[in-house]
């Protein structure tokens, strides 16, 4: 046998000595505990990203559309309007706006803006140049000013 094959064959006995040892049950358990902690710690943060990572603050945005769909998701709630140019081509835009949660608590529900509303969104437009953008802020048609944008991600009203 060489050497290697030597030291694999110590190596595997040494792991069933510890299998069958009496603190074996506990590291068992411990570890598929320790992988689900880090699961569930990592997933929701590599799930959200920063302003930067797709919007461009040096494209801000004013936006004058009536909604046609609220969506309450995670990470991010999303506003879609449809905007009519001065041509009258109407074109359809995703608004990214901030966690639900953090919706809720700025005073907004699913009945804050229904289909149908117009409203002016002024937000920032996505690096790739769709029409897709971040929302800073919604004004609705009786001239309340309501902040939808996400906090904390390096978006311009952060600063």
């Amino acid at each position: 046998m060489t050497k290697h094959g030597t030291l694999l064959t110590r190596a595997a006995i040494r792991v069933r000595d510890l299998s069958e040892s009496e603190e074996s049950p506990s590291v068992r358990m411990k570890i598929p505990m320790v992988i689900a902690v880090f699961a569930l710690v990592v997933a929701p943060v590599s799930a959200h990203h920063a302003f930067t990572a797709e919007f461009d603050a040096n494209k801000p945005v004013k936006l004058t559309g009536a909604i046609t769909k609220v969506e309450w998701i995670n990470p991010h709630a999303w506003m879609h309007i449809d905007v009519t140019d001065p041509e009258g081509q109407t074109s359809s835009w995703s608004i990214e706006l901030a966690a639900p949660n953090s919706m809720i608590r700025r005073g907004w529900n699913n009945n804050s803006i229904p289909v149908g509303t117009l409203v002016v969104v002024e937000g920032w437009q996505a690096k790739n140049g769709t029409n897709t953008a971040n929302d800073g802020h919604v004004t609705l048609p009786d001239g309340r000013r309501l902040f939808a944008g996400s906090s904390g991600t390096g978006a311009p009203l952060d600063k």
